[in-house]
């Protein structure tokens, strides 16, 4: 939908004794809004009935006089405008619906059933999520009957779901992985959704990437089409920081903790030697964020390699010449790649071309080990003296760790809770930390 915006007014402020102090603009050009509707189950249940939100109840819990968000609430994506109004045509501004908590509810808390299930590969903070939907679940909205779906999309139709409460997850949080297991593929429709149905269940949290947020449509779409009472959260798990529209996702910040540990290590390997090079080569599909902020804390690193920039390797100012110049200078140097930097470079077969992995993508070839080997070939051909090169290899470790501290002071992880319980049929739902 479009939301068009009136004709600002002249803006002025002035001091406390009347004379005008600045002038910030004479007109505030302001495009319309472009709002993506959200499915809601009343779309296709339009006399469901409506609860008060059990916050309300609690004794001691007092909310302030805006507490509740509105449905009318919005976010916008973009924060910074030309206020000179000498653009051309703009484009409609977008915006999201805000998370937050609702004064009506569309679920009853007794009533409710709720599944929560991990797909696809691990990332830091899993358990956390984990943890304070159950907590969120329990302590806010008096929901008894919560349950964890095991390995993944596959539970749903193979396995005994897990009975979770406050006392069995409370040091979750403190674990790396995922306690409710995960796996890829295992994506059968019917047998999920005909799962889910008969189990009885409502509210489902689906935690996973690009591939599992695919399926969490799926299974919304076909519900919406049987018109059940059932809510679908999809919670995006993106290690690399690559959802444009958050601060930042969780499991990030420790991934980037972690990689130092292998920056370090590569650059008093490559301190160590005559001529010696570092090779660290970090996760980075399709985006080097992970490796960009290592690179910035770290201050070690010589180079950077990440798929958003393209790169050459021999000649006037390419790779090779340039780490050459940092060993004349220094005698040393360690260089940082993404995973998915480079691929295209790198000679493939036509049988790697095609293959693909259980969630569909495209398989990455070594790019760490096929620099390293492009570098010792023309190091041998232009170069007299020695070269130590040594890599050392992080690219998923990080997937395993716990969560490090910051995770944990959780300031607002209900967006999904919340959106779930006011009857939204599906919701993007984004943890926001305090750092």
């Amino acid at each position: 939908m479009a939301i068009s915006n009136p004709e600002a007014t002249n803006l002025n402020t002035t001091s406390d004794d009347g004379n005008p102090q600045t002038t910030i603009t004479d007109r505030l050009p302001f495009s319309p809004i472009k709002l993506q509707k959200l499915p809601h189950l009343t779309d296709y249940l339009p006399t469901l009935q409506t609860f008060t939100n059990p916050l309300d109840q609690n004794e001691f819990y007092h909310s302030s006089s805006d507490f509740y968000i509105s449905p009318t609430d919005v976010v916008l994506r973009q924060i910074v405008i030309d206020i000179s109004g000498t653009f051309s045509s703009p484009s409609p501004h977008l915006a999201y619906h805000r998370a937050g908590p609702r004064k009506q509810m569309y679920f009853d808390p007794s009533k409710v059933k709720a599944a929560i299930v991990t797909c696809g590969g691990l990332c830091p903070g899993l358990n956390t999520v984990i943890r304070e939907l159950v907590i969120g679940l329990w302590e806010q909205y008096g929901v008894r009957q919560i349950f964890g779906i095991i390995a993944g999309y596959r539970g749903f139709y193979s396995m005994e779901p897990m009975h979770l409460n406050p006392k069995l997850v409370h040091h979750w949080h403190k674990i790396g992985g995922s306690v409710l297991q995960t796996s890829r593929g295992g994506f059968d429709l019917d047998k999920i959704v005909n799962a889910i149905q008969n189990r009885g269940f409502n509210q489902v949290y689906i935690i996973g990437g690009d591939g599992t947020m695919r399926g969490a449509v799926k299974i919304f779409e076909e519900i919406r089409h049987r018109k059940l009472n059932i809510a679908v959260a999809g919670i995006p798990k993106t290690v690399d920081n690559d959802i444009g529209i958050i601060d930042r996702s969780f499991g990030f910040q420790t991934a980037v903790e972690m990689a130092q540990q292998a920056i370090n290590a590569a650059h008093v390997e490559a301190e160590s030697a005559v001529n010696g090079i570092g090779f660290v080569k970090l996760m980075g599909r399709s985006t080097g964020h992970i490796a960009l902020h290592a690179t910035l804390s770290s201050r070690d690193v010589d180079c950077c390699l990440i798929p958003e920039n393209e790169f050459y390797l021999e000649g006037k100012g390419g790779l090779f010449e340039f780490l050459g110049q940092r060993l004349k200078e220094n005698g040393h140097a360690v260089l940082v790649v993404a995973e998915g930097a480079g691929q295209d470079m790198i000679p493939r077969t036509d049988a790697q071309k095609e293959e693909r992995d259980e969630s569909g993508n495209p398989v990455f070839l070594d790019v760490g080990g096929w620099l390293k080997s492009e570098l010792i070939k023309w190091w041998a051909r232009d170069h007299p003296g020695e070269l130590f090169t040594g890599e050392v290899h992080r690219s998923h470790i990080h997937d395993t760790c716990s969560p490090c501290k910051c995770y944990r002071q959780l300031v607002l992880y209900a967006s999904g809770t919340l959106g779930n319980s006011w009857g939204y049929g599906r919701v993007y739902w984004i943890c926001l930390w305090s750092y």
